[in-house]
């Protein structure tokens, strides 16, 4: 019987909410260049692809290594990858106040995108110490360190504002340089507390494995259909947190701080919510919480793709009617996409449910790859919302990718399923939700 099977210790809740408070300010620092970008293009005189590569350099390389950290932490353990990640991403953090170049910030961005990558650490880390029938709780509130994306875009803008032109200590200038040396004080902070607050006797599922048996998982098809389902709920979360103030100022005439506050009506939920994901996982199953997921996604995209049109009748005589004419506001689309955020906060949680239940010896390996995939989604999705935008002239076509993508992983998981239960009907009808490891093995999709 592996660790992660084994009773619950009692150290477990330590472990979730150490790594829950480490994600979310990594996360935070992860993606701070979205509000320290303007100021930094201001004062380098940057042109805009030269300050969205920022931005993506850090979205990039907070992706690259989340499989191998996964493995690592299988390997080794979460206290030990989370306190090594704390403490590395605090050094170019601290520097990045120091930058007085494109070239040295852009170099120190990519390194800051360090921070993503304790994601999957803290996945791994969480799947060891609790047993199975919470486990979709405790990956779910430690997923919802997601809120971080608001935390610069709350503090940020005060901050930069209230501290510009003053020098501390003699060397940490104010402004949109103090943010960083904040966050980097904080990431040493939170190291030293990981030492101290969680167990020194760590659990590591993956100790004595073989590499090659912890990539094995790898290379079967559901894995990679689950790393779709993430680009979906959590790749398209971080572009959408990075791209819906600019949709607002352009579509709506609003000013930043407004499409600012806006846009955190869509992180929030889809941060928080995260935990309620996992717990319906645990109470209902994975599957249906996604197909809810998706059904949610597939309504509140296709609406926002088409928010306003008409119906054209053509008449025999050649004249031509519009007939049940609609236009959705403002008001409107913050509603909407405020419930697209619920959908992905819900199925960030009920995805990473099915990796543990699946694979529980491996769920390092096998949820670094799927946050892998998904933090790239982050990085390939807002050029591919650019590029519809200019290809269709709609700046709505950010919704029809949304909606397109979704589908495709709606299909996907529906047509698995009906295989299934031609395979195995009848008792897979009755199974095909239960988490027990007989039938997660039995099963192939």
């Amino acid at each position: 019987m592996t660790q992660a099977a084994t009773a619950q210790a009692p150290g477990a809740y330590r472990v979730m909410w150490m790594s829950t408070i480490a994600f979310t300010v990594m996360f935070a620092v992860w993606l701070m260049f979205g509000i320290l970008g303007i100021p930094i293009q201001q004062e380098l005189g940057l042109s805009d692809p030269e300050l969205a590569w920022i931005s993506a350099v850090a979205v990039l390389n907070g992706s690259l290594w989340r499989l191998p950290a996964g493995m690592l932490t299988d390997r080794i353990g979460g206290r030990r990858m989370t306190i090594f990640l704390l403490a590395v991403t605090a050094v170019p953090c601290f520097f990045v106040a120091q930058a007085h170049s494109y070239a040295m910030l852009l170099v120190l961005a990519f390194l800051v995108g360090f921070a993503g990558n304790l994601f999957s650490v803290g996945i791994a880390w969480n799947a060891a110490w609790f047993t199975r029938d919470r486990q979709g709780f405790a990956l779910g509130l430690f997923g919802a360190g997601n809120v971080g994306a608001s935390v610069t875009k709350f503090i940020g803008p005060a901050l930069i504002t209230g501290t510009a032109g003053v020098t501390y200590f003699g060397f940490i200038e104010g402004g949109w340089r103090l943010v960083p040396v904040i966050y980097s004080v904080l990431l040493v902070v939170l190291a030293i507390a990981t030492f101290l607050v969680v167990p020194r006797h760590d659990r590591m599922s993956g100790a004595s494995k073989p590499i090659g048996e912890m990539l094995a998982p790898l290379r079967h098809l559901r894995v990679w259909r689950f790393s779709l389902y993430y680009v979906a709920v959590f790749g398209a979360y971080v572009a959408l947190s990075a791209w819906m103030p600019k949709y607002y100022v352009d579509n709506f005439g609003v000013s930043l701080q407004t499409a600012a506050l806006l846009t955190a009506t869509f992180i929030f939920p889809a941060s928080l919510l995260r935990p309620f994901g996992g717990w319906l996982s645990d109470r209902f199953g994975a599957r249906r919480v996604m197909y809810l997921t998706f059904g949610l996604m597939l309504v509140t995209s296709g609406v926002l793709m088409m928010p306003n049109g008409h119906i054209v009748i053509n008449h025999a005589d050649g004249s031509a009617t519009q007939h049940l004419a609609y236009a959705i506001g403002l008001t409107q689309v913050v509603l909407l996409v405020f419930l697209l955020g619920c959908a992905m906060g819900i199925g960030k949680a009920a995805v990473y449910k099915h990796i543990p239940e699946y694979y529980p010896d491996n769920v390092g390996s096998v949820g670094g790859l799927v946050g892998m995939l998904g933090g790239l989604g982050g990085f390939f999705l807002p050029p591919l919302f650019a590029y519809t935008k200019v290809w269709s002239g709609f700046p709505t076509s950010t919704f029809f990718v949304i909606f397109i993508l979704t589908a495709v992983c709606f299909v996907w998981m529906h047509v698995t399923i009906l295989r299934l239960h031609e395979k195995h009907a009848p008792e897979i009808a009755r199974d095909i939700d239960d988490s027990t490891p007989a039938v997660s093995e039995r099963v192939p999709s």
